[in-house]
């Protein structure tokens, strides 16, 4: 298939993976009825107020983690790190503890405030000790952010345990997608916007992801551009955080595959990888929602096994160049 119909295929592709989600659920709902005027009042709450926020809302923070970790990956120069495993995610979620227990009344904004704040923290920190590392393997990059990960995480464990809130952190490090319901996922649509800035300045973060030398010497801010990108990471992550929690290896395997296919230009793969993403989350969530019907793994755990699954093939099957 050429990449002038690749689009289109895969944007059909999910948006028949959305009817699907729009179908699958305890309550019998038929959507041919529905169109026809012909539903019961109850469907049509069903529909409304559950079926279609949920639906959107996977949309979303697939696309976006998809994005944020083709971001992530260009700012650290490496194939194999994203948002849960570089810190970035377990930032966002000891910033949300921490919001918790000195401000439990904080509204949903303020949240995800300082939840993107811990998460900017954790992220140019990974990036520090990166600069640090004179012996820059391909595996020694990931290998740090997953020990930085291991972390963050204790701390944020610890201090959970001590202010008994090891259920409410539990919750945040599930992607679980069963309580969305309309006025409560709206949040979701700032991913949206971020996704949109990072079109636009694909062309900077790329000439970025050459190094720093190589961007100044070309005219680029980099630190500026830096700055933004992380930014971008920060924010997209603890809005899925607070929203829905933690979809792990989302970001790491939808960026590789679609670099596999199209290269290494970001505004061409873009599209690909808010694609891919979607589609990967909507499968993720169906199968999650059908494999124990009418009970319901949640999307985090299904992420969880075919991610991780994904990324070790990922770096065993490295070549040399990769390298």
């Amino acid at each position: 298939m050429t990449h002038r119909f690749a689009i289109p295929a895969a944007l059909l592709l999910v948006v028949l993976l959305a009817c699907a989600s729009l179908t699958i659920g305890v309550s019998d709902l038929d959507l041919t009825a529905l169109l026809r005027g012909g539903g019961t009042d109850r469907q049509t709450l069903i529909l409304f107020a559950s079926r279609i926020p949920r639906t959107i809302a996977l949309i979303l923070s697939g696309a976006s983690m998809a994005i944020a970790g083709l971001l992530l990956q260009m700012l650290a120069r490496n194939r194999f790190v994203e948002p849960s495993t570089v810190g970035t995610i377990e930032s966002a979620s000891l910033g949300l503890l921490a919001t918790l227990v000195f401000w439990p009344a904080a509204p949903v904004m303020v949240k995800m405030g300082i939840a993107a704040l811990f998460a900017l923290g954790g992220t140019t920190l990974f990036l520090r000790i990166l600069s640090l590392i004179k012996w820059r393997d391909v595996l020694i990059v990931p290998l740090v952010g997953l020990m930085l990960s291991g972390v963050i995480e204790s701390i944020t464990d610890f201090f959970a345990y001590r202010f008994e809130l090891l259920q409410a952190l539990a919750n945040w490090r599930t992607g679980d997608f069963s309580g969305v319901l309309r006025g409560r996922y709206e949040l979701l649509w700032l991913s949206f916007a971020m996704a949109l800035i990072t079109y636009v300045a694909a062309d900077r973060f790329t000439v970025a992801g050459l190094g720093e030398s190589f961007a100044t010497n070309l005219g680029l801010a980099y630190r500026r551009i830096l700055a933004l990108g992380l930014t971008i990471i920060a924010i997209v992550s603890a809005i899925v955080v607070v929203s829905v929690g933690m979809v792990p290896f989302l970001g790491l395997v939808v960026p590789n595959v679609v670099r596999m296919a199209v290269g290494d230009n970001m505004r061409r793969g873009l599209p690909y990888v808010a694609l891919l993403g979607a589609g990967l989350v909507l499968v993720s969530d169906i199968a999650g929602r059908l494999i124990r019907f009418p009970y319901e793994i949640p999307i985090g755990t299904v992420m969880g096994v075919l991610g991780s699954v994904i990324f070790l093939y990922l770096l065993l099957k490295r070549t040399p160049a990769n390298a």
